[in-house]
């Protein structure tokens, strides 16, 4: 994913949903969690430097099955948020003073992958 802003130099944050963006929407609930297409590569392209926080409505009682299926997977990951409500995730954050944007939303279709 590219973005229109030069941020370059700069190190990102990223706030990623797992269920329906990187993983089969709600699969873990019926037996075990599958990658969509593009996920390893998408999460390897992601700068070593930058900062990955995964985002999931998922209740904290399945957080260590999880957590092991992302270590089997090689999904690499700073934080991980559980028991998020399900409707939209809002992000505010403030422009830098020569005017770089420092919010970005992007929303991709359920389930088809990166």
């Amino acid at each position: 994913m590219e973005f229109n802003e030069n941020l370059e130099g700069l190190n990102k944050t990223w706030f990623i949903d797992l269920d329906g963006t990187l993983l089969l929407h709600n699969a873990y609930k019926t037996g075990e969690d599958i990658l969509l297409p593009n996920t390893i590569d998408f999460i390897s392209s992601i700068d070593e430097k930058d900062f990955i926080i995964l985002t999931t409505a998922r209740k904290n009682i399945w957080k260590e099955k999880t957590i092991e299926f992302l270590k089997k997977n090689n999904i690499r990951y700073n934080h991980i948020i559980f028991d998020l409500p399900t409707g939209p995730r809002i992000l505010i954050n403030d422009n830098k003073p020569d005017g770089t944007k420092t919010a970005f939303c992007i929303n991709v279709e359920r389930d088809k992958g990166l």
